[in-house]
């Protein structure tokens, strides 16, 4: 831990050496060089000391000695509360021993690991970049909404604290605290005092974990990157009201010493979607008074144990001259309205209103990602790691089908089709968008590509009959399906050109031809596939010549012939995508879809939303490649600064961040024109992002891996796979060449209907 040590305090070291000796295991392996204790002179309450026994390093925490405030330096309460935290992956030191016997040093003590790292006890943080600054703060307030998301039933902390009634609890003790300590009237604290008691929460009932003293000086970050390590000091730790731990880490905005960035309305923006609550914050002035209180509380009891002889700080004599100021600017912050809500990142509602449905859904479906799909992202990249080379390979991992069920119980299953989900294009987008932060997630919802766009089609174009046999299932999520368009032997980039067959031939269609590129082939529910082919011997214009038929993959003369690589990545997580041949292969004539010669007409009510849903999810993977180039660019050093210090770093990291904005603007539009004017009619908007939007992303991807430079390209990082699946959006569902073209005849056909209108 930081901060500068002293001498050991009259410690009887030989005395301790054989207590822990005999009690910390490893302490005393040999050799046994002596050891050495000296005290951290930072810390104003509980006396703590730097121990070194050879190349081993402790922390030891002990009461003050002499007479001590009730119900204070309750040293077994932190030792309790360390083991609960850092037995559920909460940074914290490790606790070791726990001492009641108090002939060892004089006090109760505990002794826990020594955390390397960086403490700033000046909350301006001198001598960093501004950027840097940013970093540190959002990862403080980040980690509190980690402590605070914590689920107290889980915890072994029954009785801890008493929760309901903790804002009325804390007014009181720290009244009767500073009462009891206070040298000289100050007026400011009494009025403080009565206005907290008459300004108390109405809804005095919220029970979290909470730290009680969080602040940058209780917080060790890592010795280079912008994160934290461990939180110290759990001396005030209780149950009790989280935003009394919020307005304490904001307290040093309204003291007159203040820093740029980041914002507090910033902070508590990344708090509340941190924990998925909303950025509104009642009584907010309360908190804010109310840590002022307890701060100038605080600092009157250490005044008092420096006139008593038993503070553990240099300079506790000095923190009598703070009291009153703090006390005044608490008043003044009680008497102040604030206003706490924040604009949300993207402000894209006023341009397009989204359904009161589809923002609950969409709340619910990133507290799903962040609770339960991205927690389990290791597990199952490591299962497809560990299996890409077995006959395994197309199987999935356990957790996958745990998390639909968890999914489908909560209601967030087959969102992408209104008719069954309530939800609009738009809605729909930005959960796709979401959806698109992690390679799997849409799996989770039955959201994923192809099926979606299969389900599609069956739902408004399939028979009853087809209905019941295929789209049932696909929306239970007991089968899948892929989707045969594509073939190897001739430019699909004019699907016209198409050379599989689909002939009658009796109660019957017979299916003769190559297809590839077919997503999802390979996974072991895929049961069905949609083939489009052309009848040769149709007199019909040219886009009349086509059909869809449904092929069940069990029928004789289909066979998957190999899974094709995308840059080398086979897509295992999705079934791969398959060249598949079908010789001679007869189904039903009641699997045909529509009607003979409908097939373009099917494929263009399937592709509208679809690439709606390509491109939302794209954006969504370019948010998580510019936050992994922002933490890259904050943790690497390069010709002696920081990789964002660097101006060319910079522009990417801002060009990015208005590339996204801008391709989800125009995404967003044009789910608003499929919802307003149907799909027909938005051909231009939906063509237009078909281009914009995987460039786009192309874009940010390629930024991401130059910051990150080897790893970027390899599987320690994301990116590659991102860059190879976005790229290969360039060319799926029609080429950028394309959409281009029919982009500039639908721009000049406009242009020549305003011009007639003009004249």
């Amino acid at each position: 831990m930081g901060g500068g040590r002293g001498g050991a305090a009259g410690l009887d070291l030989q005395v301790l050496d054989r207590h822990l000796s005999r009690h910390l295991p490893g302490f005393a392996l040999p050799p046994a060089p002596p050891l050495t204790v000296s005290r951290y002179r930072s810390g104003q309450s509980n006396p703590t000391f730097y121990l070194k026994k050879g190349p081993k390093a402790y922390v030891l925490r002990k009461k003050p000695h002499g007479s001590l405030l009730p119900k204070a330096h309750k040293i077994d309460r932190e030792f309790r509360v360390l083991k609960t935290l850092f037995s559920n992956g909460f940074p914290v030191p490790k606790p070791l021993l726990y001492c009641d016997d108090a002939s060892v040093i004089g006090t109760e003590f505990y002794v826990m690991e020594h955390v390397q790292g960086r403490i700033f006890r000046d909350f301006t943080v001198p001598g960093i970049t501004p950027a840097e600054r940013s970093a540190l703060f959002v990862a403080a307030v980040e980690t509190l909404a980690q402590l605070h998301s914590l689920n107290l039933k889980t915890l072994d902390l029954e009785g801890y604290g008493r929760g309901i009634g903790y804002c009325k609890r804390q007014v009181s003790t720290w009244t009767e605290q500073y009462r009891a300590t206070a040298h000289q009237d100050i007026p400011a604290m009494n009025q403080l005092s009565a206005w907290l008691m008459k300004n108390l929460p109405a809804n005095d009932n919220e029970e979290n974990l909470i730290h009680g003293d969080f602040k940058l000086d209780n917080i060790i970050f890592h010795p280079k990157e912008a994160r934290v390590v461990a939180v110290l000091d759990w001396e005030l730790s209780t149950i009790g009201h989280p935003l009394s731990d919020l307005a304490y880490l904001c307290l040093f905005y309204f003291w007159p010493k203040t820093i740029p960035i980041p914002s507090v309305e910033e902070l508590i923006s990344i708090y509340c979607r941190c924990r998925d609550i909303s950025p509104t914050l009642p009584n907010w002035n309360f908190f804010l008074a109310l840590s002022y209180f307890k701060m100038a509380g605080i600092a009157q009891g250490v005044y008092d144990r420096s006139i008593r002889g038993n503070s553990s700080g240099e300079n506790s004599c000095l923190f009598d001259s703070v009291v009153k100021p703090l006390a005044e600017i608490g008043l003044q912050l009680s008497q102040k309205t604030f206003s706490t809500s924040v604009p949300p990142t993207h402000t894209t509602e006023g341009l397009f209103p989204r359904t009161k449905r589809g923002k609950e859904i969409l709340m619910k479906v990133k507290q799903f990602m962040k609770k339960h799909i991205l927690p389990a992202e290791k597990e199952v990249m490591e299962f497809y790691t560990c299996n890409e080379n077995s006959l395994d390979k197309w199987e999935q991992p356990f957790v996958i089908d745990k998390l639909k069920e968890m999914a489908k119980a909560e209601g967030l299953w087959n969102l992408f089709l209104p008719a069954i989900s309530g939800l609009s294009q738009l809605d729909y987008a930005l959960i796709a968008e979401e959806t698109g932060k992690c390679f799997f997630a849409a799996d989770i919802f039955n959201c994923q590509a192809p099926d979606t766009g299969n389900m599609e089609v069956l739902h408004l174009y399939g028979s009853e009959e087809q209905k019941k046999q295929w789209l049932e299932p696909l929306l239970q999520g007991t089968i899948r399906s892929c989707f045969c368009m594509t073939e190897p032997d001739v430019a699909s980039s004019d699907a016209t050109n198409m050379e599989c067959s689909i002939e009658r031939d009796g109660d019957g269609y017979v299916i003769d031809g190559k297809k590839w590129w077919s997503s999802g082939a390979g996974n072991p529910k895929c049961k069905v596939a949609i083939v489009m082919g052309r009848n040769k011997n149709s007199s019909s214009s040219r886009h009349q010549q086509h059909s869809m038929i449904l092929v069940p993959l069990s029928t004789s003369g289909v066979k998957l012939i190999r899974p094709l690589s995308v840059f080398g990545y086979l897509d295992n997580i999705h079934g791969g995508h398959f060249e598949i041949h079908f010789n001679k292969v007869r189904v039903p004539a009641s699997n045909l879809i529509l009607g003979e010669g409908r097939g373009f007409e099917i494929a263009q009510g399937r592709l509208g939303p679809g690439r709606i849903h390509h491109c939302m999810r794209s954006i969504g993977l370019a948010e998580r490649a510019l936050q992994i180039m922002c933490e890259r660019a904050a943790q690497r050093v390069t010709f002696k600064k920081k990789l964002h210090a660097h101006e060319v770093i910079a522009h990417w990291i801002a060009e990015s961040r208005i590339a996204i904005e801008e391709v989800r603007l125009l995404t967003l539009k044009a789910a608003h024109s499929i919802d307003t004017i149907g799909s027909a009619q938005a051909k231009k908007e939906i063509a237009m992002i078909k281009v914009a939007a995987p460039r786009a992303v192309c874009e940010v991807l390629d930024k991401a891996i130059q910051v990150c430079g080897g790893a970027g390209l390899s599987q320690d990082f994301p990116l590659a796979n991102m860059y190879a699946i976005v790229r290969s959006l360039r060319i799926a569902d029609g080429p950028d060449e394309v959409h281009l073209s029919a982009i500039a005849a639908m721009e000049l056909r406009d242009q020549a209907k305003q011009l007639v209108a003009k004249m």
